[in-house]
């Protein structure tokens, strides 16, 4: 080499250094340390953990205690006047021998009020903190009970009062037991539990995909308990690396069934309250090619269970005799792509009549079904998505639920007749667009009400209903809109595009300060695109959108669109269209927003296009850029799935069916296999310790593209899980990180960034 060309090697290394220190700026740095940042400067108030009394008449809070700095008193009000007073005062929480209260994780009231349980010193188990200490306050004696008898600390889960308050049942060590609050005395229910056989919670993909944690029922009289039981022998294991925390790696085992493999095989046992033999009931089926997603009790001497296929396009309502276990079918859902579990079953006192949702036509309608011949009546009378169904009154005149007919970014409070004579009634005020969650009283005449707009940090108040008249403000968090005056000085733009002739995608874009229709922006798409989550909502997206609002202030037109297969309230076919090839078309419609943004608004950048995502959002990042090299020039996948044959049964399974069925689909949705079409700059972030989406893949997807000849970036966060968030710092590095690959590599192209002006020279 020339010691010319040397010299013009090194001015061109120093220019490069110079520009990514130019790009990464102080502001940018500054805004995500605020934002990601050990203070929390941007962290929005909350209200509660809040629990409904006397059917709405009164609800108890948390709050900062008058008494013990730093701690909190349980606080009631009456829902109309607002009279307040300290139930619980923090001196009431301080253990014996000890001068600190309790903290409050989580609390319950026994049915009569007389006790309290207190959930405490919590350790994660992996994704949420299930695992702590209870104690018991009896509130007339004022004594403080800590229960599990010899247990070690932070040993117990999913502790809860019996019907009549005088006992608790708890989960210790995969066993359940049942402790008399009065005299702590211990009996414990089952024998067997083992890393293997697991008593009264669930195994990994129960609780990851179906939601099943607290795996254990009273009785309504309290003199029994059903359960669900995992034998998860014969479970593939995989095997999680702790390179740095000893001398040698440590070794973390956890049954985890990929697609196509052995499920635990999963029964439900029925065992009185005061110990003995375990009834199991006689579930049809082979029980580790079959799931049963829920339990409850029925009021009388029976338990219901929603029984899926392997497939997931059934489910099937059981009830069975809790004595005998003898099993009758009530209802059957089914469909051709799959099916969803109704959250909660809800039986009528004046019909004997339950409520069921189904997509049977078209839309996520509920309907009530009798017991006798099974024929489902339509109470949600309109063409629109139930989005969360909230209960019925006591009356049982109304369900409760919500939806957006008109905007799927948004959400709002309905009702529907239980006759479903007419269309549903919308009870959130018209004069307020956007995203709003409730907690219904138990009455149905209260609710805690939360609202959002994405530019507005969320509001809680206490509404009566029918009218949503605002009683009381519980948070308003307006210091916190303050300190965000200059961040959210742009507002969002919400819009529909238009993909295709009968297609069009909900999107929104963040432009820069000073905006200059003239000039062309480079562009940055979040994304996740599977069926698990939607990232186009009108509502307070957190530190992410904040992120996002720092990306554009740096310069940068910020988008994101939700291509079809989202879980949209837009109808079933939106859903399901993906149903056996999850990656393909989502990967088609998020190019195809680009070039329709493209298109028609001249000020995006099309040689400037990046892409980035997280876990699915990772995965259709992958496939964005090996797919579209032409559209996607940067991409940064965090967590991706790579090869969908290494992700677990319940979910992969339910959206592509058996990979020994569809072989064609698995691979049509993975992105390992378009890794030649990689041209652009990737980078692919991963925590070793992910115990949901596995490093393996990445690892796979490493050694594919290294066999490519492909140039690539790779971060990996040692021991950090699908979060990545563990550990100090962890969040800010992960965010700074993204942010410094996506500017540096979109940085300006060597010509002038007006449109049609060009100052590009041959470097000859």
């Amino acid at each position: 080499m020339s010691r010319h060309r040397v010299h013009c090697v090194a001015v061109l290394l120093l220019s490069l250094a110079s520009l990514a220190a130019a790009v990464e700026t102080d502001s940018l740095r500054d805004e995500l340390a605020r934002i990601f940042g050990p203070e929390k400067h941007y962290e929005p108030e909350a209200f509660g953990p809040a629990r409904w009394l006397l059917g709405g008449e009164a609800y108890t809070t948390l709050e900062p205690s008058a008494s013990i700095e730093g701690s909190k008193d349980i606080v009631r009000y009456e829902s109309g006047s607002g009279k307040r007073e300290v139930l619980v005062d923090a001196k009431s929480l301080v253990p014996p021998g000890e001068t600190k209260p309790l903290e409050i994780k989580d609390y319950a009231w026994s049915e009569n009020r007389t006790r309290l349980l207190v959930f405490t010193n919590s350790k994660r188990v992996w994704r949420r903190d299930t695992r702590g200490d209870y104690w018991v306050l009896d509130l007339e004696s004022r004594a403080l009970r800590n229960l599990g008898g010899v247990a070690p600390a932070a040993t117990l889960m999913f502790a809860k009062f019996s019907p009549d308050g005088t006992r608790v049942a708890y989960v210790h060590e995969n066993d359940i037991y049942v402790e008399a609050v009065a005299t702590g005395a211990v009996t414990r229910l089952t024998q067997d539990g083992s890393p293997t056989s697991i008593r009264g919670t669930s195994d990994w993909v129960y609780e990851e995909e179906l939601g099943v944690r607290d795996g254990f029922r009273w009785s309504p009289d309290g003199r029994r308990i059903a359960y669900w039981s995992f034998d998860s022998t014969g479970v593939g294991e995989f095997t999680l690396i702790n390179d740095t925390d000893s001398l040698y790696p440590t070794l973390t085992r956890i049954p985890y069934p990929k697609v196509g493999t052995t499920n635990s095989a999963v029964r439900i046992g029925v065992v009185s309250s005061n110990g003995g033999e375990t009834s199991w009931i006689k579930v049809p089926g082979d029980p580790r090619n079959t799931y049963v997603a829920s339990l409850d009790w029925a009021k009388d001497d029976h338990v219901l269970l929603q029984h899926l296929n392997r497939l997931q396009n059934t489910n099937d309502l059981l009830r069975a005799d809790a004595t005998s276990g003898e099993v009758e079918s009530l209802f059957r859902d089914q469909s051709d792509t799959w099916v969803e579990v109704v959250d909660e079953l809800t039986w009528l006192k004046t019909t004997g009549e339950y409520l069921w949702l189904s997509e049977k036509d078209g839309f996520r309608h509920a309907y009530r079904v009798g017991r006798s011949d099974g024929e489902p009546r339509l109470m949600t009378r309109f063409d629109a998505d139930v989005i969360r169904p909230l209960g019925v009154d006591p009356g049982e005149r109304w369900f409760y639920f919500t939806a957006s007919p008109d905007d799927a970014t948004q959400e709002y409070l309905y009702r529907a007749s239980l006759e479903g004579s007419e269309p549903p009634e919308r009870l959130t005020p018209r004069s307020q667009p956007g995203t709003h969650g409730y907690d219904l009283s138990p009455d149905r005449k209260w609710a805690f009400h939360t609202y959002s707009r994405f530019d507005q940090p969320p509001r809680v108040e206490l509404v009566r209903l029918p009218d949503h008249n605002a009683v009381r403000i519980l948070v308003d968090n307006q210091s916190l809109t303050t300190k965000l005056t200059t961040l959210l000085s742009e507002p969002v733009e919400f819009f529909r595009l238009p993909i295709e002739p009968d297609v069009v995608l909900d999107s929104w874009m963040l432009k820069p300060p000073g905006f200059d229709p003239s000039r062309r922006y480079p562009l940055i798409v979040h994304v996740y695109g599977e069926p698990a989550g939607q990232t186009v909502l009108d509502r307070w997206g957190g530190n992410q959108a904040l992120f996002h609002r720092a990306l554009a202030r740096e310069g940068y037109v910020v988008a994101s669109f939700d291509n079809r297969g989202t879980p949209a309230p837009k109808g079933a076919a939106w859903r399901k269209i993906i149903y056996g090839t999850v990656g393909d078309l989502s990967s088609r419609d998020q190019a195809a927003a680009v070039r329709a943004l493209v298109k028609g608004r001249p000020y995006v950048d099309p040689e400037r296009v990046a892409i980035w995502g997280w876990s699915g959002g990772g995965s259709n990042t992958l496939n964005a850029m090996f797919r579209f090299p032409d559209v996607y020039k940067v991409g940064v996948s965090v967590a991706p799935v790579p090869d969908q044959t290494l992700y677990d049964t319940i979910y992969q399974e339910r959206y592509m069916g058996l990979p020994q069925e569809n072989e064609a689909g698995y691979k049509l949705g993975s992105p390992i296999h378009f890794a030649e079409g990689l041209n652009g700059r990737l980078l692919i972030v991963h925590g070793s310790g992910d115990d949901n989406v596995h490093y393996q893949g990445t690892e796979r997807l490493v050694n594919r593209l290294v066999q490519l000849g492909k140039r690539f970036d790779l971060m990996v966060y040692p021991n950090r899980s699908h979060a990545i968030s563990e550990a100090e710092g962890t969040s800010l590095h992960i965010y700074s990180l993204i942010a410094r690959y996506l500017i540096e590599n979109l940085a300006e192209r060597p010509r002038d960034d007006r449109m049609g002006r060009s100052n590009q020279h041959d470097p000859d």
